[in-house]
């Protein structure tokens, strides 16, 4: 029996466990409501506050029962992306963690690999905070059960179906991969994988790598692999170094609003260096000086074993790895028909504009760690005010 069988309601269901979807827990716990179980439920947590058990039960907030929230995640154990990293992404260079709410991140060992280091964070916040995160759990739809607009949704899922009053989706990006439509890549007969996949430098020895994409990620691998293989960088547009932090001052506040007006516009949300640009970093300013980031505009086609310029002339190449990005991965949503006319969910706050018991929290403007914390704990304060009548 899957630890969910028996479960068939919550007032509010997070779907997620990273950044996002444990500071949702949190303040859910800090404002009243207490971890739903069933005669059926385990987790990883330790939590033992009660619930109101299996089946609908009555509404939220009545007088003889506490609202309740249940967190699902899709992963096999706690933390997030972070536990799928590649393995040479060490602490020292990791594009910032933020601490979780009410707990610090412990002294770390900056040469540790964050596939280890922040994994074992998440584990020790959701045991001290009791919060029982059932997994793995993948929800595969959620609908509204009538035409009702302050009715319940279903959340169906490989653990069985329930019902909950609000849904705080915080599944990020790390299961919808962009690997963009080339012409004869399917001819491709060398290796071509994307960065979720990568694991170490060492698999492309003596090879011909072509890198592409202009992000952080880029950045990185790029100065990993060159010290072992020839790189090629590719990028469809000519990369913008800054030579100064974009998270502090005008320029933070700056991008934050950027982002907001898209995700309020519903237009689908590019990648964070799209609106920072990139940092000269350690490891940056060591790759241009070795050579490594002479950027070529990006390739038209793919042959067997080769690419073709942007000029028309071909270029060897034995492995292409994609740092190309990720998209939200909201596709189980598509029943609420969230979406607005330019492709994305248009948000009012962390709100779905179409569903408001829908809120999207490390999405758009959210996508940060920090962002993530913020998300969370402001999704809560709109959830306890329509739900419980509560404000502050």
């Amino acid at each position: 029996m899957h630890p969910l069988d028996d479960l068939r309601h919550a007032t509010v269901t997070v779907v997620g466990a990273g950044q996002a979807g444990l500071s949702a827990a949190h303040h859910l716990r800090l404002r009243g409501f207490v971890a739903a179980e069933g005669s059926a439920v385990s987790g990883s947590g330790s939590g033992s506050r009660s619930g109101s058990g299996s089946g609908p039960g009555p509404g939220p907030g009545s007088a003889d029962t506490a609202p309740t929230f249940v967190v699902v995640d899709a992963g096999e154990a706690p933390g997030g992306a972070w536990q799928h990293r590649w393995e040479s992404l060490r602490m020292a260079t990791v594009n910032g963690i933020f601490d979780l709410p009410g707990m610090a991140l412990p002294p770390v060992d900056e040469s540790e690999p964050s596939r280890v280091a922040v994994p074992r964070y998440f584990t020790a916040y959701e045991e001290a905070e009791q919060l029982r995160v059932h997994r793995p759990v993948q929800v595969t739809r959620v609908d509204a059960v009538d035409d009702d607009p302050a009715g319940l949704l279903r959340v169906e899922s490989d653990a069985g179906t329930w019902t909950t009053s609000a849904l705080v989706n915080a599944t990020g990006t790390w299961d919808e991969p962009v690997l963009p439509d080339v012409p004869g890549a399917s001819s491709f007969t060398g290796r071509q994988l994307h960065t979720r996949e990568y694991v170490s430098a060492a698999e492309f020895a003596g090879r011909r790598v072509a890198v592409v994409g202009g992000g952080i990620s880029a950045v990185q691998l790029l100065d990993e692999i060159s010290r072992v293989a020839t790189t090629l960088w590719y990028t469809r547009r000519e990369p913008v170094f800054l030579d100064h932090d974009f998270t502090s001052g005008s320029d933070g506040v700056d991008v934050e609003r950027r982002v907001a007006e898209d995700a309020a516009a519903g237009r689908l949300p590019g990648s964070i260096v799209s609106y920072t640009g990139l940092i000269w970093t350690g490891y940056a300013r060591e790759a241009a000086r070795r050579g490594v980031l002479e950027r070529r505009p990006m390739f038209t086609a793919m042959g067997p074993r080769h690419v073709v310029e942007a000029d028309g002339s071909t270029t060897s190449v034995d492995a292409v790895l994609w740092a190309t990005g990720f998209r939200p991965s909201v596709g189980h949503l598509d029943g609420l028909d969230l979406r607005g006319p330019l492709g994305g969910v248009p948000l009012v706050g962390t709100r779905a504009a179409r569903d408001r018991r829908v809120h999207l929290i490390g999405f758009g403007p959210s996508q940060s760690t920090v962002g993530a914390n913020r998300a969370g704990r402001a999704a809560v304060r709109e959830l306890a005010r329509d739900l419980l009548g509560r404000d502050g």
